[in-house]
């Protein structure tokens, strides 16, 4: 009688498993390591744009921001002689609160008319086409939108102010007046930024669930408190987010004011980003200039900062 002896299992053996493990261990890592190369190959251009243009022009600030500097010469190294000098200022106190009374008046209106524009959008225009042509003024380049509407509100010619005089009433120097000045840039950059905004107001909108609608409406809940206590919660990172964009882009007006008014009248509408340029371009006064858009920095920071915290972007009612 023959007997059949089990030859024991090489994968199996003391060694066996181990083995197995330490001939796969090279193959997993040469994938991670090709997944690596891959993404640093595609990301590469991105980040040299970063470190180029964002990066290092930072830096430089930072240090110019601390130095007498004009491009005639050499940096000279002062300091914090420029941020004493920056305490002292009153036109950078002045372009503060221009610039302050501009963002208030513009993410006001902004966000208000966004939010409408977004909950007509998502209740009641549906059409592609209109949610593309609410795009076209941020499609324009601010500098043309800034000249069409100064065309537009110009005190001699301006349709506008033909419009207000044939309706018997006086002509308004919208730019020309310290009073109308400031409103008046708000208006302007509001109109070629809330089709943007209130696309992304949309998005959020998209994004909450009909059950919690279907749910309140069988509650009996009316349109006005749904909107109240259940939209405008659920909408909070979005807001958020919006607020955080629209804040830091409105501390950075510049082209708007610089077509138009210059900073006029009497420095009715200097706000900081024009008095950077003032100081640093015009007056050659680059570490002046530097030390200025440091400040703002911070300003833009801060706020950013106090809005994430506050007001919990990070946060959703949903989860």
């Amino acid at each position: 009688m023959t007997t059949l002896t089990k030859q024991p299992d090489p994968g199996l053996s003391a060694g066996g498993p181990q083995k197995s493990r330490k001939r796969g261990k090279p193959a997993a890592d040469f994938r991670g390591t090709g997944d690596l190369k891959t993404a640093l190959f595609f990301i590469a251009p991105a980040m040299l744009g970063f470190v180029l243009f964002y990066l290092v022009p930072t830096i430089r600030g930072i240090y110019l921001s601390f130095t007498e500097y004009s491009i005639l010469g050499d940096p000279e190294w002062i300091g914090t002689r420029n941020y004493e000098r920056i305490a002292k200022d009153p036109l950078f106190w002045n372009a503060l609160g221009v610039t302050s009374q501009y963002v208030i008046i513009n993410i006001a209106l902004q966000t208000i008319l966004a939010l409408g524009i977004a909950l007509l959008m998502h209740r009641v225009a549906k059409s592609t086409l209109v949610r593309g042509a609410l795009l076209m003024p941020y499609l324009m380049a601010n500098v043309i939108a800034a000249l069409l509407w100064f065309w537009m509100l110009d005190y001699q010619i301006g349709i506008v102010n033909q419009l207000i005089e044939w309706l018997g009433l006086p002509r308004v120097a919208f730019f020309g007046s310290e009073q109308w000045a400031i409103p008046t840039q708000a208006l302007i950059n509001t109109w070629r930024h809330m089709g943007y905004t209130a696309l992304l107001i949309f998005a959020g909108l998209q994004a909450i669930p009909n059950n919690v609608y279907e749910a309140a409406s069988i509650d009996g809940s009316k349109a006005v408190s749904t909107f109240w206590r259940i939209t405008l919660p659920l909408l909070r990172p979005v807001l958020v987010l919006v607020l955080v964009v629209t804040v830091i882009g409105s501390f950075q007006v510049f082209d708007t004011v610089a077509v138009t008014t210059a900073g006029g009248p009497v420095n009715a509408t200097r706000v900081l980003q024009f008095y950077i340029y003032q100081r640093a371009f015009n007056e050659q006064d680059f570490g002046y200039g530097s030390a200025l858009a440091v400040i703002l920095f911070l300003i833009l920071a801060l706020v950013a900062f106090i809005q994430m915290k506050f007001l919990r972007g990070n946060q959703s009612d949903l989860d």
